[in-house]
Parts: C-alpha cells; sequence; structure tokens
C-alpha cells in the first residue's frame, strides 16, 4: 500500500513567520521519505471544521508549483478542486504547467465543490448540485480535449471553448492523471468509471468503502473500462497515533484493493509528524 500526505492545515504556533518553512521542509521529508502523493486542499477559505475562514490558506496551483521546485520524486495534487473554482480550459493549463515544472508528477484533481461559504465571501457564483454535477462532466471532457490531439471547438451545455489548444504538451503521457474525489454512487463513481485514473474515498469504514468500490466495479462494467486499472485511494479518517492499530486498519483495506491511504499532519508541528511517519509506518505499509 502507498502513502500520500494531505497537507490541510496551515495554523501551527508561529504561523504568521513560519507557515511557509513549515510546509516547505514537510514536502521535502515527504519526498524524501518515500510518500507516494502530496495534496493540498483547493480552497479560498479554510474549512469551518478547522477553524473556518480566520485560519490561514494558501491558493493551491500556487503552492504546489511552489512544492514541485523543492521535491523530486512525490506526485502532487489538490484534494481537490472544485469546479467551480476556475474555467476548465484555464485548469487544463493550470495542471500541465505544474506537470511540466514537476516534470510529469502532476495529477488533476477534481470535484464537484461544496463549501458555498467561500464563494459567497468572494462573489463567486455557486450553481445548483445538479448543475455542479453537470459542470464537472464537462470540465473533465475539457481538459481531457486540451490534453489530446483535438484542439478544435469544445461546444458544452455550460461551457464552450472556441480553441483547445495546449501548448507545451504534459510530459505525462496520454495527459496527467485525473482524480476524482467524492463517494457519490449514481454520478460521482460513474465519471470515475468513465475518465478516472485515481478515485479517493472517505475511509469511514471498511464495510462502506467495500460497498462504494462494488458501485465503482460495476459502473466499469457497464462502460467497458477496466477497473483494475483505477487506483482507488481513501482518506483516512482515524489518526496515526497509534501505529499497530492504523496498519491493522489499513491491512483490511488492502485486502478490498485499497492501494494508497492518505493521510494529514496532526498536531503542532507538521514536520515531525511526518518524519514519524516515514520512518516508523510508511515501510510496514509498504509490505500490505
Amino acid at each position: 500500500m502507498r502513502l500520500g500526505v494531505h497537507y490541510a492545515s496551515f495554523t501551527h504556533p508561529d504561523w504568521q513567520t513560519t507557515l511557509e518553512d513549515r510546509l516547505v521542509e514537510t514536502a521535502r521529508v515527504a519526498d524524501e521519505g518515500g510518500v507516494s502523493l502530496l495534496t493540498v486542499m483547493d480552497h479560498w477559505f479554510q474549512m469551518e471544521q478547522l477553524g473556518g475562514p480566520a485560519e490561514p490558506m494558501l491558493e493551491a496551483y500556487t503552492t504546489l508549483g511552489h512544492l514541485a521546485a523543492v521535491t523530486s520524486r512525490v506526485r502532487l495534487a489538490a484534494l481537490v478542486t472544485g469546479v467551480t473554482y476556475r474555467h476548465p480550459g484555464l485548469l487544463a493549463k493550470q495542471v500541465t504547467t505544474l506537470d511540466r515544472l514537476s516534470r510529469g508528477r502532476a495529477m488533476l484533481g477534481i470535484g464537484a465543490a461544496w463549501y458555498d461559504r467561500e464563494h459567497a465571501g468572494l462573489g463567486v457564483p455557486f450553481p445548483s448540485t445538479a448543475e455542479r454535477f453537470e459542470r464537472l462532466e464537462e470540465a473533465i471532457e475539457v481538459c481531457l480535449q486540451v490534453w489530446g490531439d483535438d484542439d478544435g471547438a469544445y461546444a458544452g451545455r455550460h461551457y464552450q471553448l472556441a480553441e483547445t489548444i495546449g501548448v507545451p504538451p504534459s510530459y505525462a503521457r496520454p495527459h496527467p492523471p485525473v482524480l476524482i474525489g467524492g463517494s457519490g454512487e449514481r454520478k460521482t463513481l460513474r465519471l470515475v468509471a468513465q475518465h478516472a485514473q485515481m478515485c479517493n474515498l472517505f475511509g469511514e469504514s471498511q464495510e462502506v468503502v467495500a460497498h462504494k468500490l462494488e458501485v465503482l466495479r460495476g459502473h466499469c462494467d457497464r462502460l467497458g473500462t477496466d477497473y483494475d486499472a483505477i487506483e482507488k485511494s481513501i482518506i483516512a479518517m482515524g489518526g496515526t497515533d497509534d501505529p499497530d492499530a492504523f496498519l491493522a486498519d489499513m491491512e483490511g483495506y488492502a485486502r478490498l484493493g485499497v492501494d494508497t491511504v492518505v493521510v494529514g499532519p496532526d498536531g503542532d508541528d507538521p514536520v515531525a509528524w511526518t518524519t514519524d511517519l516515514v520512518e516508523h509506518v510508511l515501510p510496514r505499509l509498504r509490505d500490505l
């Protein structure tokens, strides 16, 4: 099983002067320690369950571009970009730029968006759930067209592009991998089966994840896509304070076919937390 680190909170002691240093050093430790995936949130405001808008939050793709310069191995992604945050033509360009600057380590993490407060706060339209999912499907199609051989027009219900030109192309072939976040059975997992190379589910329980993966397999069977080719990842809901208990839990997820577990730094020192993780948990996790 592979390990991902999700850097979700920038709120640590003296963050006003040390935020950048902690972020960069955590990324370096993760990169050198063998972490497979390093992600940041794509939000304008910090989520309310992590303190809300009064807490610090960096813009995702600027942050990932900076991390590309201080790492050399780890894959980089937003977990995940809300479809309402950027026009998909611009998003394709941003992910391609990250791919080029990281020499092929970028992923497109995308979802339907949910945080209405930050949209209202910054004056960005927040459509209905149904429309956001329509936009999500079109946005993925736009990105794939920009990354493909067709540089002609795209005419969707919500997005119209006269020219889908993408120069330079990405290093990743045939394009940067698409990671779709979310567990919705009718729409989200169908989009995973149709377009994605990786999914990300909430690891709320092995029973729930087993069910979600069976739903995904059913969509793949109906669409004629390869279920086994999709990397399955979860966000671990529990902590890693007890490595034995954590690894025993992850062993169960591994038996379900989960390839990657994503965890987030806990406590006041993300560098020390990540160091401990790669030294004492990752070697055993790899054996699952």
